[in-house]
């Protein structure tokens, strides 16, 4: 199994509205998350998956279904200031 994380640093005062944005947007059983701790404004996603092939699918499957110019892919982009994506096998 995978587990996929995307972490954000959202701009103060946006990081409720990027985890709603978030949680609207995930097809899946996502986990959307914020900080009670440590950096602020910070949110995560948490996803899991069979393999590494199925992420990769559901990523392209997304880009298909979205356009780049879709305003609901770029209106988030807005919200944060910076972003990473981990990604580990669970064993």
């Amino acid at each position: 199994m995978i587990v996929v994380r995307e972490v954000f640093i959202a701009k103060p005062g946006m990081a409720s509205k990027l985890a709603t944005f978030f949680k609207a947007e995930m097809g899946r059983d996502a986990k959307v998350m914020t900080d009670m701790t440590g950096s602020f404004n910070t949110v995560i996603m948490e996803s899991e998956y069979e393999s590494i092939a199925a992420f990769e699918r559901e990523m392209q499957e997304h880009m298909n279904t979205k356009p780049a110019n879709d305003p609901s892919r770029t209106n988030y982009q807005e919200m944060y200031t910076q972003g990473k994506r981990e990604i580990f096998r669970v064993w």
